[in-house]
């Protein structure tokens, strides 16, 4: 193997120790663990760091126009292939969780390559616009939600407006 695939290797295990640790964090937060939770936080923190040194040096960051592009080809991958193929498995092996968490998925993907799509037409007009998720599904919606998601159902106030 070469050094840049070793750089995406450490890319991907560090991205995935990130988000790892965040959720241990909130686990303990829930269990009444505030200074393991910290602990968590710092350590996810610190795989960002990690990861990110990692994406810059194997040349993963480009121009944001480049960068938009990458982000809807990548977005339309998932919900075009790889979530279609984990939904006829989950369906297959009857993993209802399983197959509940690629649905929504899937849906959120193909919303995030319309969202990148618009702003690579967009680009260089700076209009401003407040972004929500929701914490549920991870829909991405432009502006305030509405009554409840129409992906997970999930009430308006499951959704966290983005900085």
């Amino acid at each position: 193997m070469s050094s840049k695939d070793n750089l995406k290797a450490a890319f991907t295990g560090e991205s995935m120790a990130n988000r790892t640790y965040l959720a241990f964090a909130k686990k303990a937060d829930e269990e009444g663990y505030p200074q393991i939770a910290k602990l968590f936080r710092a350590a996810a923190a610190a795989e960002t760091v990690h990861a990110l040194n990692h994406l810059q040096r194997m040349g993963g960051i480009g121009t944001t126009m480049d960068n938009l592009k990458d982000a809807i080809d990548g977005e339309t991958y998932e919900f075009t292939k790889m979530y279609p193929e984990f939904i006829e498995e989950a369906k297959t092996e009857e993993d209802k969780r399983a197959l509940w968490s690629f649905e929504v998925a899937n849906k959120v993907e193909r919303i995030h390559a319309m969202l990148y799509e618009k702003a690579l037409e967009e680009i260089g007009n700076n209009k401003e616009v407040d972004y929500y998720v929701c914490s549920v599904c991870g829909h991405t919606i432009e502006g305030e939600p509405e009554g409840n998601c129409p992906i997970c159902g999930a009430a308006a106030s499951k959704f966290n407006k983005i900085d």
